[in-house]
């Protein structure tokens, strides 16, 4: 009976992001007709849509148009479908990348999988918007620990793969960078205690992060936008 309820829970999530990613998707196409072409763009999973740059900015008195078309529980084939509405559209002059960290949470996911989607992704804005400077951000550090206090089943293993899989995934994708002549920044600095997981005090389900553990990105990446 245990496995049969975690199972229906399992199913009962996965529907319900699938709509809640179809609405964000929508949103995105209608606020896409009013944009400002040739600003900064934050693109990616749930890792940059979670990213309060506005009122970052607010803050640091800042005057910059940052549009944020993060979608959260995306993986690089969803954004790959999804070309126009977070990225074509805005004809940004300069992109902030933040996709791939649930590629490398699925169980099967190869680094040739992981390579070869983030291509595609990096192709098309190479032939679409050449003049465009893009930046591919360093996947962000977990917390395994604060993982296995989560409610949710198997939170804790999700965060262990994460994990393991950093730092080949971060060396794909500085190479990617690196093929494509674009940027690839690590703006974790700060985020992390001496055993290198993200700080307890910044984590709030051992992958997802408070608003603090933002301001230390931001001040990292500032000089960048």
């Amino acid at each position: 009976m245990a496995e049969e309820s975690k199972n229906v829970f399992s199913e009962f999530i996965g529907d319900f992001m699938k709509r809640e990613k179809a609405d964000k998707l929508e949103r995105y196409r209608h606020l896409n007709k009013f944009v400002k072409k040739g600003q900064i763009l934050f693109t990616g999973s749930s890792l940059m849509e979670q990213f309060p740059i506005q009122e970052i900015l607010l803050n640091h008195g800042m005057n910059l148009t940052i549009y944020n078309r993060g979608i959260g529980g995306y993986t690089i084939p969803e954004m790959l479908d999804a070309m126009n509405e977070q990225i074509l559209d805005l004809e940004p002059s300069k992109i902030f990348i933040n996709i791939g960290t649930n590629d490398i949470s699925i169980p099967d996911e190869t680094k040739e999988k992981l390579i070869s989607d983030y291509r595609q992704v990096l192709t098309q804005i190479k032939e679409k918007l050449p003049e465009t400077v893009v930046y591919l951000m360093a996947y962000y550090p977990v917390n395994e620990t604060v993982a296995a206090k989560m409610p949710w089943p198997d939170a804790d293993k999700a965060a262990i793969l994460r994990r393991e899989r950093l730092p080949e995934a971060n060396a794909a994708v500085k190479a990617l960078a690196e093929e494509f002549c674009y940027n690839y920044i690590d703006v974790n600095e700060g985020l992390t205690g001496p055993d290198g997981k993200t700080k307890e005090e910044f984590s709030i389900d051992g992958i997802h992060m408070w608003s603090d553990a933002y301001e230390v990105v931001f001040e990292n990446m500032k000089k960048y936008l």
